[in-house]
Order: C-alpha cells, then sequence, then structure tokens
C-alpha cells in the first residue's frame, strides 16, 4: 500500500514523483548526491569479507555491479576488484582471501533529468582507508529539441 492505495492504482511514476519528494526538500542534485553515497556506502558494507580469489574476482564485479545498477537513478557502475591487493591467501582449498577495502574500486554514475554525479569509492593507501568522493557533478544545460526555455528552466529547480 502506498497511502492508501496499492501502486499499480497510483501509478508508478506518481509513485516515484511521491517517494522522492518525500523527506527534506532537496534539489535533484542533492538527490542524486546522497543516493551515490549509499549505493557505495552499500558495496562497502555488504560485500566486504566475501571470499574471493583471481578466478572469482571478475564475477564477483559484475554481480556488485547488476546489483547496484538496479537502484533508482543508477545509470552505470563499474567494480574493479584486485584480490591480490589483500593480504596473505591460503594453499589449496584455502587458497582465497577476503574482500577487503584495498582490492575495491568502485564508480557509480547517477542522473536524474539534466543532473548527473559520478561518486567514486577507493582505497587510498596513504591513508590507509577506502574514500567516497564525488567524481563530477553535473547539470546538462544545453536545450534540447522540442523543449521551451520555461521547461529547461522549471527542470533545473
Amino acid at each position: 500500500m502506498f497511502w492508501g492505495r496499492s501502486p499499480s492504482a497510483v501509478g508508478a511514476r506518481t509513485v516515484r514523483r511521491r517517494a522522492a519528494s518525500a523527506g527534506a526538500a532537496l534539489s535533484a542534485r542533492e538527490r542524486l548526491l546522497f543516493e551515490a553515497g549509499i549505493k557505495l556506502g552499500g558495496v562497502f558494507h555488504q560485500y566486504l569479507g566475501m571470499p574471493v580469489s583471481p578466478a572469482t574476482a571478475p564475477s564477483l564485479a559484475r554481480t556488485i555491479e547488476r546489483a547496484i545498477g538496479l537502484q533508482p537513478y543508477v545509470t552505470r557502475v563499474a567494480v574493479a576488484i584486485r584480490p591480490r591487493a589483500g593480504g596473505p591467501v591460503g594453499r589449496g582449498r584455502f587458497a582465497y582471501r577476503y574482500l577487503s577495502p584495498p582490492m575495491l574500486d568502485v564508480t557509480v554514475v547517477l542522473a536524474d533529468g539534466a543532473d548527473s554525479v559520478e561518486a567514486r569509492l577507493a582505497h587510498e593507501p596513504a591513508l590507509r582507508y577506502p574514500l567516497m568522493r564525488v567524481v563530477r557533478v553535473r547539470a546538462d544545460r544545453e536545450p534540447r529539441a522540442g523543449t521551451t526555455r520555461r521547461a529547461r528552466r522549471s527542470a533545473r529547480t
């Protein structure tokens, strides 16, 4: 139920608009920045500790990309896992590591209308800490064919 009615009765567009506007009044850009932090934090806290080896790292990276890509506003996800950046590895059946911060490099791009943000989670060796940072914030101010000045202006707010 969504405010007393089923989502199908309300319509998907209305549900998304109401959900996006609930809470503090944020601009599209601020909402995207918040969502980027949520996505990167989710990767960091959900997947650390997973067993990983050079043979399984590519498939684990694709799985993380597909999972994060399901979420709202996400237009691109790139995950690199470098198993050799982790600690010591066992032998034989125990020849794997646990996914750790130095192994991860994650980039997400989110968009909402004309606004987009790119954020990255990467281990900073000098700090011995994984930092999440905003790489780029962009508002596409280029007029689109068939749009009026008023429509473009209202899309920016």
